[in-house]
């Protein structure tokens, strides 16, 4: 006898319930979902890591092309960052941040297990894990293991809302978080920088790295990148609802200006490569130890959150954003960090460039997985389906 589901819709990629026929079996609603999430997605987000492969060799050719590029474009900065990659992360914000309900973002503070959880996860286990995982593969490169440490503390206030969107997280729910993980970054990254890089080395009898961070240089960074695009949105999103309606807003306003993220994110992936080729391929070998610790962190990270998520009765969408935003990382701050720190040519910022290079594709691989986790581990409805006896 075949199961019955006690559904009648099904939540689509774009956030849309649609109909399900009575009775319909869980293969049929299977496949029906399946079918939803392909076909709803766009061909630029279908092939996004297509688009992203092609970005990074682009960057690259671009910078080989014209050796120079780096300081043409340092002439004209944003606070610490060259305008181009600027524009680029504004360009990438703005749009997820004008998708956001600011009406119910109170609902989403007072989900105690949901906050708890991600601070926990960005801010005692990543960069614990970080920091344990740059002593085991980087013991006897002291500079790429300091990059990588900068890297573990500096935690994702930006791509992590391209990430949440295209797994069909809670946009509201990723909003809030990525608020939170500012304040504690302006609060907290020369604390954490101290203890990882200083205090903790030298309690284990390990090499110990003095840090000297501006405390308002990483503030600055933070309300720039973060400040401006959430006003613009919050902004967009309360005038345009309230003058045209919500309907108008997501179905006519929304479609419209969505798929500059992603432009914008395809935009700041060839400059930043542009501007980093040379020594990305000077150091293919150190590239790729710097690379191997990422990979491992990327994939423990949002593993282990996606799980804890589910283990706490979490629905699919604050699952995967409390995933995304606990694995990814603002590898614009630790850039920034390292180079006002140890200098452009360090072995420290160039472990914060090889950063993107893994983060890109391993977080754009786990929105696949995720989309995958969300046929086989929640119902239609997005709540998780209880484990078997």
């Amino acid at each position: 006898m075949r199961a019955v589901l006690p559904v009648r819709a099904v939540l689509d990629v774009t956030g849309r319930w649609r109909k399900m026929q009575p009775m319909q079996t869980a293969t049929e609603a299977t496949a029906a979902f399946e079918h939803s999430i392909v076909g709803q997605l766009s061909t630029l987000n279908r092939f996004l890591p297509v688009w992203i492969g092609l970005a990074m060799v682009a960057g690259l050719a671009l910078g080989r092309v014209f050796p120079g590029l780096n300081d043409q474009l340092d002439r004209v900065k944003v606070d610490t960052t060259s305008l181009p990659i600027a524009i680029g992360l504004l360009g990438m914000m703005y749009p997820v941040l004008a998708k956001v309900r600011y009406d119910r973002l109170q609902g989403v503070t007072a989900d105690k297990p949901l906050v708890v959880s991600s601070l926990l996860l960005n801010w005692v286990v990543g960069p614990a894990l970080m920091f344990a995982l740059a002593w085991v593969f980087l013991p006897d490169l002291p500079e790429f293991r300091t990059g990588l440490i900068l890297v573990g503390l500096a935690r994702c206030i930006a791509m992590v809302l391209i990430w949440n969107s295209l797994a069909c997280g809670d946009t509201e729910a990723g909003a809030v978080l990525v608020v939170l993980n500012s304040v504690f970054q302006v609060a907290a990254y020369a604390l954490l920088g101290y203890f990882y890089l200083e205090l903790l080395p030298g309690w284990l009898g390990l090499d110990t790295t003095s840090v000297d961070f501006v405390l308002w240089d990483i503030a600055k960074s933070v309300l720039i990148f973060l400040g401006v695009p959430l006003v613009l949105g919050f902004l967009t999103s309360v005038v345009g609802r309230r003058r045209k309606g919500d309907r108008w807003y997501e179905e006519r306003f929304l479609p419209r200006i969505g798929p500059w993220a992603l432009y914008s994110l395809l935009f700041t992936i060839v400059i930043l490569f542009a501007i980093q080729g040379d020594a990305i391929t000077s150091q293919p070998l150190d590239v790729a130890r710097i690379a191997l610790p990422l990979v491992v962190y990327f994939a423990l990270m949002w593993t282990s959150a996606f799980a804890w998520g589910r283990a706490q009765g979490l629905s699919y969408p604050k699952t995967a954003t409390l995933a995304f935003t606990a694995a990814g990382n603002n590898f614009e701050l630790a850039i920034a960090v390292a180079i006002a720190t140890f200098g452009v040519s360090s072995g420290q910022a160039l472990a914060g460039v090889v950063g993107p290079l893994i983060e890109v594709p391993a977080l754009v691989a786990l929105v696949y997985v995720s989309l995958w986790a969300r046929r086989r581990f929640f119902a239609a409805g997005g709540e998780p389906i209880p484990a078997r006896a």
